[in-house]
């Protein structure tokens, strides 16, 4: 890659919707690799620090921890490694993202009974949501 084809942090950054500091600590968690560095000092990224970025960012979108993207990175380069692993970690994520819809649903259902309990009238010190909250608490 040509000098005219890199780019600075802050230009990395704005490109993949992060702030420098964000690429600054996944450089120093090995999501990204370090950089080259200019004669003046500068960080210059290649293309493949904004491919991997966007690796980054879609795999956090898909729930992700930077834990497991570091896993899933490893993984592509781990000899023996197979389609079969990647398949088992998003098959493990996918039974972690059913596990929180789960408690969603329990949290939403134990919230709409409270909402239906109050009437919406009198003194918030009578309010059966405070008083139901009062009576599990401890």
């Amino acid at each position: 890659m040509q000098s005219a084809d890199l780019l600075t942090i802050g230009k990395l950054a704005k490109r993949g919707g992060v702030s420098i500091q964000t690429i600054r600590y996944y450089e120093r968690r090995g999501l990204i690799p370090r950089p080259r560095r200019a004669s003046s000092g500068y960080r210059l990224y290649d293309a493949g620090a904004v491919k991997r970025l966007g690796f980054v960012r879609k795999a956090q979108l898909l729930g992700f921890s930077l834990q497991e993207i570091d896993e899933l990175l490893s993984l592509r380069i781990r000899r023996g490694a197979t389609c079969s692993d990647i398949r088992q970690k998003a098959r493990q994520k996918i039974a972690t993202v059913e596990d929180k819809i789960s408690e969603l649903i329990r949290i939403r259902n134990a919230l709409a009974g409270l909402a239906t309990a109050c009437r919406g009238r009198g003194p918030a010190s009578e309010c059966p949501i405070l008083e139901a909250l009062d009576a599990n608490g401890g």
